[in-house]
This record gives structure tokens, sequence and C-alpha cells, in this order.
């Protein structure tokens, strides 16, 4: 796989970026890394904003509707796919600019 399908591959859950970081890690130039950042800090916002939600939906149960800013994740990783499809190293809307510079290990 070329680097810019191994970014897109870095979007798909968490299997997708782990496949997309251990096959480009000895050959990856600066769009793979960029990609491979934000679809890391992408999963880790998704993952703790589905905690919160769930701990807010069983303390207020009226409050439920809020799960569907999951939806908002979905749309955020589509357009991470997209952007690595057109090889652009566009940050995430919302919160791609957060993890643009950290995740060193990349």
């Amino acid at each position: 796989m070329n680097n810019k399908t191994l970014s897109m591959v870095a979007y798909i859950t968490l299997i997708g970026w782990l496949i997309a970081y251990l096959k480009g890690k000895d050959k990856a130039d600066d769009l793979l890394k960029y990609h491979l950042k934000q679809s890391l800090g992408l999963a880790i916002v998704s993952i703790l904003l589905s905690m919160v939600l769930n701990v807010i939906a069983h303390i207020v149960p009226g409050l439920s509707f809020l799960g569907l800013l999951g939806w908002l994740i979905v749309i955020l990783w589509i357009m991470g796919i997209i952007n690595a499809a057109n090889m652009a190293k566009k940050p995430v809307p919302l919160i791609g600019r957060m993890f643009e510079h950290r995740f060193t290990f990349i």
C-alpha cells in the first residue's frame, strides 16, 4: 500500500490506524504522519466523548438525545478520509489543530 492509501485507512477504526502505522512506519512521509496524528486524536476524542455521554445518559436519562453528537464524530472521520484522499494536510474541523503537534512517537 502506498502512503495515500495508508492515510485513508488510518481513519477506519483503531484497527485501521494500527495497520497504517505498522505498515507505514518505515516509509512514512509527512502526509501519512499527519493523518496518523489526526486520526489518533479523533479516536481519542471519540472514546472520551462516548464515555462522557454514557455517564450523562445514565445519570439523566432525559438527556440521552445527546448521543446524536456521535454523528458529529462520524462526519469528522469522513472529512479526514476525504482530506487524506485529496492528499491535503488539512486538520479535521473543530479538533484537528489540537493534534497537529502531538504524538511525537509517530
